[in-house]
């Protein structure tokens, strides 16, 4: 039946064009921006999911920077302390030089101490100018703060990690169950009956004494104090108020490393242990303690914790003995941001303590300060012996420090950005997947949808016709 009123031909036909005409729409859009969900009523769920992938993306990208960024402040430091470190040689070999005496005048001995003053002095300049982007890195700026640690029960403390998080702070609480111990043998006379030879040995060395019958034991301690400086093993009265009490040999150091052997290489001596057993060789103890509830068995009167939230190592005082201590981390240290997230697993922290003069050293032998003209280790007035340990233990902290830093680089930054670009490569590839027009299928599409296009235009022409077929009723008439 025909119709001009209604024509559904050409109503069906423009809905099929109108549609062709947004599919080929979306197409060129698509194409002209690189996207495939330009808004939301593209792909609503895509969209928050892309967004999500974005945001996740521009996270990550910040951590590789910063992680780089990170990188730079540790090489920057480390390569500040191999000019100390450099500078601690050169005092070491002047030190040395300066031991020398009978081959050197009171000028030459000047003229190695200015030598050293100058060195010194170069090294707290390092510690107080070494900074990157205005942040100091050596003057102890970044170096934990503590609080309530009792100088009778720690005498040394160095924090090289501790992840507060949230928190404001840290406790530690020691628990010393066993206290360290010297190696320690007994002579328990006032004198030998018979001549005796006697090889003694410590952690340092051996020497031979020989004494004859009728040699006091203060005057057996005494000869043993005078080569204590080779053989690590000193002596002094049992009683000190009592000369006919007997000597105890000690070692010079605590813990197992540490031992007293006294032999008898002609004649006899005999000694005991401090329970009155027979030996002749005798070793020390270290320090068993828990720290913050973790077992730990230290190396002398050191003991050490490595956890993810704290790494430390702390010299206890000789006068300690077995007991408790606590102490507070208040802040302090580097912090750096390495994840995408800002939250404490994604954070870590290092402690970069000052290396000026004043600081290197340790309360035992002495500081790096103490070596310069008027100090009390000075070379020029003869202490080159108490001036070469201040020096071997600021050596040592700066090359534990240097090692620090560089395994901090190695193991936590490097490896971190890596890990991150791994992450990164794989965000963006499904973030790509989601939002990013794929252009083969998408050129399929528009080639379609120009032929439905075209085929849709010649379509709604041709209904638009049919109508006039009415007209061929009409002319019957």
């Amino acid at each position: 039946m025909g119709s001009i009123n209604t024509n559904v031909a050409s109503l069906i036909a423009q809905t099929a064009l109108g549609n062709s005409q947004t599919a080929l729409d979306t197409s060129l859009q698509r194409l002209s921006t690189g996207l495939r969900i330009n808004s939301g009523a593209d792909d609503p769920a895509g969209l928050i999911e892309s967004q999500n992938l974005q945001s996740e993306m521009s996270g990550l990208q910040q951590a590789v920077k910063n992680s780089s960024q990170a990188t730079n402040v540790i090489t920057t430091a480390d390569g500040a302390l191999t000019e100390v470190s450099s500078l601690l040689d050169d005092i070491n070999g002047l030190v040395v030089k300066s031991a020398n005496s009978g081959a050197l005048s009171s000028a030459e001995l000047q003229a190695n101490q200015l030598q050293i003053d100058s060195d010194v002095q170069s090294i707290t300049r390092l510690a107080g100018t070494t900074s990157f982007g205005g942040l100091n890195l050596l003057d102890g700026s970044l170096d934990y703060i503590t609080s309530g640690v009792a100088t009778s029960a720690i005498s040394g403390l160095t924090i090289s990690q501790a992840n507060l998080g949230t928190a404001t702070s840290i406790p530690v609480d020691v628990n010393v169950i066993s206290s360290a111990k010297l190696a320690d043998l007994q002579f328990r006379a006032s004198a030998i009956t018979k001549s005796v030879t006697l090889e003694i040995a410590g952690s340092t060395g051996a020497q031979t004494l020989s004494f004859i019958s009728g040699t006091t034991a203060s005057a057996i301690g005494f000869a043993v104090n005078n080569i204590s400086d080779s053989t690590g093993v000193t002596a002094n009265l049992i009683n000190s108020a009592n000369a006919n009490s007997g000597i105890n040999f000690e070692s010079g150091g605590y813990g197992s490393a540490s031992f007293v052997s006294i032999q008898a290489q002609s004649g006899t001596f005999q000694t005991k242990n401090t329970t009155g057993g027979d030996t002749q060789r005798a070793v020390g103890a270290d320090v068993v303690a828990t720290i913050n509830g973790a077992l730990t068995v230290g190396n002398g009167l050191e003991l050490k914790l490595n956890t993810s939230a704290l790494d430390l190592d702390m010299t206890l005082s000789d006068t300690f003995g077995a007991g408790k201590t606590s102490f507070a981390i208040t802040g302090g240290g580097a912090l750096f941001q390495l994840g995408a997230d800002v939250n404490s697993q994604q954070q870590t922290s290092i402690g970069i303590g000052s290396v000026a003069a004043s600081s290197l050293g340790n309360s035992s032998v002495g500081f790096l300060n103490d070596i310069v003209t008027g100090g009390d280790a000075s070379v020029a007035a003869g202490h080159a012996e108490k001036a070469s340990q201040i020096v071997n233990v600021a050596i040592q902290q700066v090359a534990v420090l240097q090692g620090r830093l560089g395994a901090f680089e190695k193991n936590t930054l490097e490896t971190n950005s890596a890990s991150l670009q791994v992450v990164l490569e794989n965000v963006t590839s499904s973030e790509s997947d989601i939002s990013d027009t794929d252009f083969a299928s998408e050129t399929a599409n528009l080639t379609r949808a120009q032929i439905l296009v075209q085929a849709g235009t010649s379509v709604l022409a041709t209904a638009n016709n049919t109508p006039q077929t009415v007209l061929t009723l009409l002319q019957g008439h």
